[in-house]
């Protein structure tokens, strides 16, 4: 892996353990996740709560 993609590989897990994190303050957003289908509306409502987790780290 290159330093490169293993530092986007880094910011990815970082942005979900974050977005994880919130669902501990934030119950409702379990509850939306839970009401997904695929993984493109996970993809989709993340990125309505500001979080970016569509790219694949080595894209």
């Amino acid at each position: 892996m290159a330093e490169q993609d293993l530092e986007k590989f880094i910011e990815k897990v970082e942005t979900l353990v974050k977005m994880v994190e919130s669902l501990e303050s934030l119950p409702e957003r379990r509850e939306a996740l839970t009401a997904c289908n695929n993984h493109d509306e996970v993809v989709e409502l993340a990125r309505t709560w500001g979080y970016e987790i569509g790219r694949r780290w080595g894209d």
